[in-house]
């Protein structure tokens, strides 16, 4: 099998070839029953995770909270966000999953990525999506129907700009004509940069363009299948590997032998079965797993504790 691109210092510690890693959706808390968390202790939960070994952390772009959503998320801009927690960590992966890249002008995505990307030392993964949320687009001004298109030319824009005094010509965003350069570079020699969901695209055009697939739980037969013809385009027509991921829900229970009940996009178990559960994802090919805690009913010192100390160690190995 193919490995997977060297890209920067979070892509290649998060995403290993036939292996695993567990990241962390912020915020760390339970908020079930409110669509807005408190983000008290935000830092501390960050720098905890950061401490206990999990590879990565995610933050999401909510422009607007939108009510009939129910979830705010993290409520801070991403990338100001992003950049404050770059300085307050030192090794985990920073991640956002996703940007809803028709919602802004790419230019002001890759500077900031780039910026983050330069000021961590290269620890930042850029998830970018198409956006699901109706509401926003009449909001700002952009049409709905229109955000296949816009997302495919915002990802073009945010490739084209972080060569050298880029020359090309956009529908929405302008045109460049190799006179001025964008700056900072990243790190690498690009951003990495990972699509979610379908984002209006076909499989190929993801398998062809993206540097890895961001998607959403399904049924471990159903997962395993979109795996497979994912990766069969990208090894038939591209020189290396990618990586697949997905988010999960977890409510740990104090019982370690608790079996799976489902709950949204997710479970609620034992930690024992959770080692299970993250073994079967990862012998279907899947990569990453980000643990988003927002239902969890455990003290979360204990959970993450106990996620650390009897889950990772099968996961993480001394060289990942």
């Amino acid at each position: 099998m193919k490995t997977f691109e060297s890209i920067n210092k979070a892509y290649n510690s998060v995403f290993k070839t036939n292996q695993l890693s567990v990241g962390v959706v912020v915020p760390i808390e339970k908020y079930a029953m409110s669509p807005i968390p408190t983000m008290q202790d935000h830092l501390q939960r960050v720098k905890q995770i950061e401490s206990l070994g999990f590879k990565a952390l995610w933050i999401r772009d909510i422009p607007f909270h939108v009510p009939s959503f129910g979830d705010a998320g993290q409520t801070y801009d991403p990338f100001t966000y992003l950049g404050f927690l770059a300085g307050q960590t030192s090794e985990i992966a920073l991640g956002i999953s996703s940007i809803a890249l028709p919602l802004h002008h790419p230019l002001h995505v890759v500077k900031s990525a780039t910026s983050i990307d330069q000021l961590s030392n290269g620890r930042l993964i850029l998830g970018v999506a198409s956006g699901d949320r109706y509401d926003e687009y009449p909001a700002m001004g952009f049409d709905y129907e229109n955000r296949g298109e816009a997302f495919r030319e915002s990802f073009e824009y945010i490739r084209k700009v972080q060569g050298s005094f880029p020359n090309f010509k956009t529908n929405n965003y302008g045109s460049l004509q190799g006179n001025i350069d964008m700056l900072p570079k990243a790190t690498a020699h690009k951003i990495p940069m990972l699509m979610t969901g379908s984002s209006r695209q076909s499989l190929e055009w993801n398998a062809m363009n993206t540097d890895g697939w961001m998607n959403y739980p399904r049924d471990l037969n159903t997962q395993q299948y979109t795996i497979k013809q994912y990766r069969q385009i990208v090894t038939e027509n591209q020189e290396f590997n990618k990586p697949f991921m997905q988010p999960m829900y977890l409510d740990l229970l104090e019982n370690p032998d608790a079996k799976p009940q489902p709950i949204q996009l997710g479970f609620r178990l034992g930690i024992h079965y959770l080692t299970e559960y993250l073994e079967n994802l990862r012998s279907i090919g899947v990569n990453h797993v980000a643990i988003n805690l927002r239902f969890n009913n455990l003290h979360m010192d204990k959970t993450l504790e106990e996620i650390a100390d009897k889950v990772l160690p099968q996961f993480h190995t001394q060289t990942q």
